[in-house]
């Protein structure tokens, strides 16, 4: 979905001069051959490891030796990947379901600001004992159950942004679809995903980097006093760093690094260049983003070629979603019966959910007393004054810096990967050098304890404020460029309304971020030195570690109460302004 002016000469286009006749196969193709079928053979190789026999009466064992760093790599990768694509599906399902239904979105919205304020080890405490269970005797079981941590990790930043960018689709767009009578079906992949390409990529991007953050919590799980590890680079770090091996630590973080830069290089850097070609604008950019792989992939015959052959697939695909009613033919409701539909839909919701809460009040009754709520309510109080705090500071640091790196492809380029590899270090790789830091200066913990939740979430703000500035048509950019429109005008006028909207994408999402992110912050261990901070998130890790379940349902309870509430005070007010004033 482009609107810039290309001309056309000629010379015959790629897709004509494969549409007759077979095409011939270059050195390109067979070196992207060659790749995939590598790529393919390491996959099955590395997963051979996940369905191994396991005993949950056997003590974790993590092997420290760096030799064994390359495989440890390999299966987080794995794991990163397959959650990556978990975390896409279930983006498209649900932040479309939220967007096209008003029944459905006063549901899943909310769930939505709850669901990113329970913290991993909340989900991890219930996913390992159910995975354990369904995949009895085999590691796939610890497997499922890390996935799905890191997936909590990346999904609910990914559903957000792109929930904002179906809600503030340009209306020209949405008549121009309907216009042509396009199926829900076109409408989704021809208009609606090329419009919210850009952010998904980045917010992809960045929730990526959130699943490196929680690594070592995901393959190194301590519950109820019973510790499991998982091959990965994660485990490797946390038992190095439990031994205060500093030489091994250092060779995870020299594992991590790579890991991020080849990622970017071949994973996400094709794909901001790609995604390039979906900004909506008229007049075509002086600089684009450019990647070394992009161009060798389109020397290559294999994308043409694969696109025939799915086809097939994504017509029967557009015949099943015709088929099941998925087209734009307006419902004729009677307006009465839309409201008793209402009343209905929200009755049932509210019965079930007070259900929940009164069979959850009967629990923690009888196990400790609702009295359980006071301690994590009050230590709550003073994680969010760091929440606030860090929140603050990123914004007035990281947004003039995104839209500077959103506006010139160039610096782009030399930006990306070193913010990649910031935003992907997980704050429990630099322990050894918190506790030192901490310990040398007299910084207290719960002071310090701010800069470890900034590595989690400030950078939610950052990518996000760089997808909203990349989004911003060059047109408009080149008008006041043309009316000589600078400084703090130009980012009156231009600037701040542009990227409006993506801020408050990642302004959730990293409130939500740094409350996750005080889990691992406010309490920090290294060899035998432990520092702990007065927080909800140290109350949380001690209940988890203990298996408090009744302190921990309290602490989830009482962080999801937070956040949400902070979004709705505050950011849900902030996104109702931008959807109505400042969408492009």
């Amino acid at each position: 979905m482009s609107f810039r002016t290309r001309t056309t000469t000629s010379r015959a286009s790629p897709t004509s001069r494969f549409a007759g006749r077979p095409a011939r196969m270059s050195w390109a193709d067979a070196v992207v051959a060659a790749a995939v079928l590598v790529l393919i053979y390491l996959t099955l190789r590395v997963g051979q490891g996940t369905t191994v026999s396991f005993s949950t009466s056997e003590s974790a064992r993590v092997d420290t030796d760096p030799a064994r760093l390359p495989y440890d790599a390999a299966r987080s990768l794995l794991r990163m990947f397959v959650a990556l694509a978990l975390s896409t599906v279930f983006t498209f399902v649900y932040a479309y379901a939220a967007a096209k239904s008003r029944r459905l979105e006063r549901i899943l919205i909310p769930a939505l600001d709850i669901l990113q304020s329970v913290p991993v080890l909340g989900f991890l405490t219930v996913a390992v004992t159910g995975f354990i269970a369904l995949f009895p005797g085999s590691m796939l079981g610890l497997e499922c159950a890390s996935i799905f941590a890191i997936f909590t990790s990346q999904a609910w930043n990914m559903t957000f942004g792109f929930y904002s960018s179906l809600t503030s689709l340009p209306r020209e767009l949405d008549e121009l679809s309907r216009s042509f009578r396009f199926t829900r079906w076109m409408r989704f992949w021809r208009v609606e995903v090329p419009s919210g390409a850009i952010g998904l990529v980045w917010n992809g991007m960045m929730s990526f980097g959130g699943g490196w953050f929680f690594l070592v919590a995901s393959e190194a799980i301590s519950v109820n006093h019973r510790d499991y590890a998982l091959p990965g680079v994660g485990s490797y770090a946390g038992a190095a760093i439990a031994d205060g091996d500093l030489a091994r630590v250092g060779w995870a973080v020299l594992t991590m690094a790579v890991m991020v830069i080849g990622v970017n290089f071949l994973f996400w850097r094709p794909l901001t260049a790609w995604a390039e070609k979906f900004k909506n604008e008229q007049a075509e950019a002086t600089e684009v983003q450019r990647s070394l792989v992009l161009n060798f992939l389109r020397r290559s015959n294999w994308p043409r070629l694969l696109g025939r052959l799915t086809r097939p697939a994504r017509h029967g695909l557009a015949r099943a979603a015709r088929v099941l009613g998925v087209d734009d033919r307006p419902l004729r409701i009677d307006p009465g019966r839309r409201r008793t539909g209402d009343v209905a839909f929200a009755a049932v919701a509210g019965a079930l959910i007070l259900w929940g809460l009164v069979d959850l009040g009967g629990y923690l009754h009888a196990r400790t007393g609702l009295g359980v709520f006071a301690e994590p309510l009050v230590v709550g109080l003073v994680t969010l004054g760091r929440v606030v705090v860090l929140v603050a500071v990123a914004t007035v640091v990281w947004v003039p810096i995104g839209v500077r790196i959103g506006f010139s492809p160039r610096l782009t380029r030399v930006a990306q990967p070193v913010v990649q590899v910031l935003a992907s270090f997980p704050a429990n790789f630099l322990f050894p050098l918190a506790v030192w830091f901490f310990l040398r200066t007299g910084l207290p913990i719960d002071v310090g304890g701010i800069l470890l939740m900034a590595l989690g979430a400030q950078w939610y703000i950052l990518f996000n404020t760089i997808a909203g500035a990349m989004s911003i048509p060059t047109d408009l950019r080149e008008v006041m460029d043309d009316l000589g429109v600078r400084g703090a005008q130009r980012w009156r006028r231009l600037v701040l309304p542009g990227v409006f909207p993506s801020y408050v994408t990642g302004g959730i999402t990293a409130s939500g971020g740094a409350w996750n992110a005080s889990i691992v912050a406010e309490v920090v261990t290294f060899g035998g030195t432990t520092l702990t901070a007065t927080g909800l998130g140290a109350y949380i890790s001690g209940a988890t570690q203990s298996g408090n379940f009744p302190r921990l349902i309290a602490g989830v309870a009482v962080m999801s109460l937070y956040v949400v509430g902070l979004n709705r005070l505050v950011w849900r007010r902030l996104y109702r302004l931008a959807d109505a004033r400042y969408a492009l």
